[in-house]
C-alpha cells in the first residue's frame, strides 16, 4: 500500500512549485547568496603580483594545492579574499566534536538542548578565527618566500602585508561562515555544504571543455574519454544507491486497551542508513589532511635548508602518494565510525523504544536492545566506510598512476551528488508541507461552508 505522504510526494509538479511562494523566496535567497560567494572568489587580495603568483600556482597545481583550489572554487588560483574558503570552520567543527566526546563540560552542554548547542556553536566560531588566523599567517609567510622567473609574488613584503593578509583571509572565512548560516536558516539546504558544492561545480564546465579539447587534439584517446564518462556516471549511480541504502529493524508494539476498546499491536521499522555519516568523513579527512600543509606548498620553491622538511612533507602527502592514500583512507574510516557514534546513540534509542512500549522481536528491551542495535550499526557502518574509501580513493589512483585527467576527485564527486540529493529532498519536503497546508485550508473552508448551509 502506498501511504498518503508518498502519493502526495509523487504528485509534486511544477504547478505545486509555482504556488509555493515561501519556497520560491528561499530558493532565490539561496541562489543570491551563492552568487555573492562566487563574486568573492574573483576579488584578489592586495599586495600580490598576479602574474608571478599565476606562475607559482601552475608549478604546484598538480598536488595538494590543486585539491584545495577545487574546494575553494578557484579562489586560491586567483588568491582571492575567499582563498581559505570554509575549511577552517570545518576543521573547528571537527575539533569541537572530538572535544565534546572527551570533555565532561562540553558533553553536558550538548545535553542542554538548543541553548547548549548555541554555546558550542559560539565556541566553534572562536576556534574558527584562531585556525583561520594561523593558516592565513602561514600563507602570508609562504607567499613572501615564493619567487619565480617573473620575480617575487609579494610586491612589498613585511609586517603590513602579513597583517593585511591575515585580516583579509580571516574576514573572508568568517563572512562565508555567516553566509552559510543564513542559507541554512533562510534558504534551502545546508549552507556550508552548498558553499562547498558551489565551489566544486563552478569548475565543471571549463573542465569538461578541456577534456573534450584533449580528445579533439588527440592527446586523449576517444575510447578513454568514453570510458571516463561511463566511469563518472557509474560512480554517481553507485553513490545514489549507497546513500539511499538502509537496514530496517522490525519494531513491534504490544496490544493496548483504551477504555473498552482493544487496539491491535502495531509494527514499524527503525531505519539505519548504510552511510549514517554522509559526506562528513571525507570532508573532515580532507580538511585535516590539508591543514598542516596549507602554507607549506607555497614554500616549496623557497631557498635554504629550513624548507627541506616542508618540501619532503608536501611530496609525501601529494595526491596519489602511498602515505597520502593510507592516511586518507584511515581518516575516512575513523570519521565514519566517530561521526556515526556522535549522531546516533544506541542507548538513547533503546530507552525511547522501551518508554513507548516498542521492542525488537526476540531481543530483550533495554541494554540488550542497545547492544543489538550497536552490533548492527557497527557492521553496516563498516560497509559504508569501505564504500566511502573506495569512492574517494579510486579517482586519486586513476589520476596518479594511469595519468587520467579526471577532474572530479572522489570527495568532490561524493559531495556534489550528496548535497544535490539532500537539497532536492528539502525542496520536496517544503512542497509536501505546502500541499498539506492547502488541503487543511480546503477542509476548513468546506467545513465552514457546510455549517453555514445547514443554518
Amino acid at each position: 500500500m502506498v501511504s498518503a505522504a508518498e502519493q502526495l510526494a509523487a504528485n509534486l509538479n511544477f504547478g505545486a512549485f509555482s504556488k509555493a511562494e515561501e519556497l520560491k523566496k528561499r530558493i532565490w535567497f539561496t541562489l543570491g547568496a551563492l552568487i555573492v560567494y562566487r563574486i568573492g572568489t574573483f576579488i584578489p587580495m592586495p599586495g600580490i603580483d598576479p602574474v608571478a603568483f599565476a606562475e607559482t600556482f601552475r608549478q604546484n597545481s598538480s598536488g595538494i594545492l590543486g585539491m584545495v583550489n577545487l574546494f575553494a572554487g578557484g579562489a586560491i588560483e586567483r588568491m582571492a579574499i575567499f582563498a581559505l574558503n570554509i575549511m577552517p570552520y570545518i576543521s573547528a567543527s571537527i575539533i569541537m566534536q572530538l572535544m565534546s566526546s572527551v570533555s565532561p563540560k562540553l558533553e553536558a552542554l550538548k545535553k542542554e538542548g538548543e541553548q547548549g548547542r548555541k554555546q558550542i556553536n559560539q565556541y566553534t566560531r572562536y576556534l574558527t578565527v584562531v585556525l583561520a588566523a594561523f593558516q592565513a599567517y602561514g600563507i602570508a609567510i609562504g607567499l613572501e618566500g615564493s619567487r619565480g622567473s617573473m620575480g617575487s609574488v609579494v610586491l612589498d613584503p613585511g609586517w603590513f602585508f602579513r597583517m593585511s593578509t591575515v585580516i583579509t583571509l580571516v574576514g573572508g572565512t568568517m563572512f562565508l561562515m555567516w553566509l552559510g548560516e543564513q542559507i541554512t536558516a533562510r534558504g534551502v539546504g545546508n549552507g556550508i555544504s552548498l558553499i562547498i558544492f558551489a565551489g566544486i561545480v563552478a569548475g565543471l564546465p571549463s573542465a569538461l571543455i578541456g577534456l573534450f579539447e584533449l580528445a579533439r587534439t588527440g592527446a586523449l584517446a576517444t575510447p578513454l574519454l568514453l570510458a571516463l564518462l561511463v566511469l563518472m556516471l557509474g560512480v554517481v549511480a553507485a553513490i545514489v544507491f549507497m546513500e539511499r541504502a538502509q537496514r530496517r529493524l522490525l519494531i513491534q508494539y504490544p496490544k493496548r486497551q483504551v477504555g473498552n476498546r482493544m487496539f491491535q499491536g502495531e509494527a514499524s521499522h527503525l531505519p539505519l542508513k548504510l552511510n549514517t555519516a554522509g559526506v562528513i568523513p571525507p570532508i573532515f579527512a580532507s580538511s585535516l589532511l590539508l591543514l598542516p600543509i596549507t602554507a607549506a606548498q607555497f614554500s616549496q620553491g623557497g631557498a635554504g635548508g629550513s624548507h627541506e622538511w616542508l618540501n619532503a612533507l608536501v611530496a609525501a602527502l601529494g595526491r596519489g602518494q602511498p602515505l597520502h592514500i593510507v592516511i586518507y583512507v584511515a581518516m575516512i574510516i575513523f570519521f565514519a565510525f566517530f561521526y556515526t557514534a556522535v549522531v546516533f546513540n544506541a542507548n538513547d534509542t533503546a530507552d525511547n523504544l522501551r518508554k513507548y512500549g516498542g521492542y525488537l522481536p526476540g531481543i530483550r528491551p533495554g541494554q540488550k536492545t542497545a547492544e543489538y542495535i550497536d552490533y548492527v550499526l557497527t557492521r553496516i557502518t563498516l560497509v559504508g566506510a569501505i564504500y566511502l574509501a573506495i569512492v574517494c580513493v579510486l579517482p586519486e589512483l586513476l589520476i596518479a598512476y594511469a595519468a587520467v585527467p579526471f577532474y572530479f576527485g572522489g570527495t568532490s564527486l561524493l559531495i556534489a551528488v550528496s548535497v544535490t540529493m539532500d537539497t532536492v529532498a528539502q525542496v520536496q519536503s517544503h512542497l509536501l508541507a505546502h500541499q498539506y497546508e492547502g488541503l487543511i485550508k480546503k477542509a476548513k473552508l468546506r467545513g465552514a461552508t457546510s455549517r453555514s448551509g445547514r443554518r
